[in-house]
């Protein structure tokens, strides 16, 4: 028996910027949408007795995919010692808390770039099972990372060829949808490399690519350095994680390198994740916007220059709550975006991006039925999506829980 329904609202927004239509409705039919477009058309082409949900003065508008998560860590002081700290069993429990919160949130697709034992590939299997509430999720599983670097206690490392082979399809074989590498160190790990400093070498990630490639997976780089990004850049991966252009403090910032390799990124078409969430809030209240001005810069840049630039928010580490999607949205604001392509950032761009264009990131017919419904329009201020009335997951609603966004203040 089909499950069909209509949601009429008084604006859909349908994923690319320029697209939108006042007074409109979609119909909804065994998790995909079977109709889009103004409402007394919509209602007219569905058959008679359709149930209809009006959704008044609401926005729908596609379901938020957040690019860049950790499902592992909890968002405390010390996300790393919580998380040495917990059993697999409390820990795979504590994920599922976290993905509903993800969903409550409004993120319907995400990306989780690094756990420990593959468990994120498991509660993704309970999710799509219907199990568990939560969003789609693409999983990486213990990053890619030498002995002793960014992350080692996740279980991935591997140093030379053979064994980056083995790593990759070790993750696959646990049921890794993308990999993950770590091109360059990163501040979470006490005693690993720096941040400006590349891990492997251009053969050894281009191995990465190539093996990645057989199985048919994307490679995400986390590259926080110029030298490491250059490295993932000639390597041929598909996703930038954080693109911070990070340079040893002695030698200072070269800034003809910076943007010589922002204009390869952009002709490359690899997609750049700046990782923005309620951490810059965070960052913000400590120490002054002053300190901040570099990094929207940064990606103010990368956006003049044709960079793809996609949404993620780095939710699990220190001070990135599961809620806090929002406010990274209203960061790329701050930086100098229209909010009509932070938008598409958190929707078109980040589906094409994932590989899942024909499938998500758009209010399309025949596309999966993943949407959100606020209160009013978010072109005006992307407060409005910090607290979702109702949250589609393949046509499935989701009621968030009360003010989910408060827990991120």
């Amino acid at each position: 028996m089909s499950d069909e329904r209509i949601l009429t609202a008084a604006l859909v927004l349908t994923g690319p910027a320029d697209e939108v239509i006042e007074d409109g409705a979609v119909r909804v039919r065994d998790g995909v949408f079977a109709d889009v477009g103004p409402r007394r058309e919509v209602v007219e082409r569905a058959a008679p007795g359709t149930p209809v949900l009006d959704l008044a003065g609401a926005t729908l508008l596609p379901g938020l995919i957040d690019c860049h998560v950790h499902l592992a860590f909890d968002a405390s002081e010390d996300p790393v010692a919580a998380l040495r700290a917990a059993d697999d069993r409390d820990l795979l429990l504590d994920m599922a808390g976290r993905a509903r919160r993800l969903l409550d949130a409004g993120v319907t697709t995400a990306r989780d770039l690094g756990d420990r034992g593959g468990l994120a590939a498991r509660l993704r299997d309970a999710i799509e099972a219907g199990t568990l509430p939560g969003p789609r999720l693409l999983t990486a599983g213990p990053p890619i990372t030498v002995t002793g670097g960014h992350c080692w206690f996740l279980g991935g490392a591997a140093d030379g060829a053979d064994r980056i082979r083995e790593r990759v399809r070790r993750n696959v074989a646990d049921g890794a949808d993308v990999i993950k590498v770590m091109s360059t160190g990163g501040s979470m790990t006490a005693g690993g490399p720096p941040a400006w400093q590349a891990q492997f070498s251009v053969e050894e990630v281009t191995l990465v690519v190539a093996e990645a490639a057989r199985f048919g997976r994307r490679v995400a780089a986390h590259a926080h350095g110029t030298a490491g990004i250059e490295v993932a850049l000639a390597a041929g991966v598909h996703t930038l994680e954080h693109c911070s252009f990070v340079t040893e403090p002695a030698l200072g910032e070269d800034h003809e390198r910076r943007d010589r390799l922002i204009r390869e990124i952009a002709e490359r078409g690899v997609a750049v994740c700046p990782t923005f969430s309620a951490t810059l809030t965070d960052v913000e209240r400590r120490l002054g916007p002053d300190v901040l001005r570099p990094w929207l810069d940064l990606v103010h840049r990368q956006y003049e220059a044709g960079v793809r630039l996609i949404a993620g928010t780095d939710a699990g580490i220190a001070q990135a709550p599961f809620e806090g999607y929002a406010q990274g949205l209203e960061w790329y604001v701050r930086a100098g975006l229209p909010p009509g392509a932070v938008l598409e950032m958190a929707t078109t761009n980040a589906a094409e991006a994932l590989g899942l264009a024909d499938r998500i990131g758009r209010i399309a017919i025949g596309l999966d039925a993943d949407a959100v419904v606020v209160d009013d329009d978010p072109r005006n201020g992307f407060g409005t999506l910090a607290d979702p009335r109702l949250v589609l997951r393949r046509g499935r609603p989701h009621v968030p829980a009360p003010r989910a966004s408060a827990k991120a203040a």
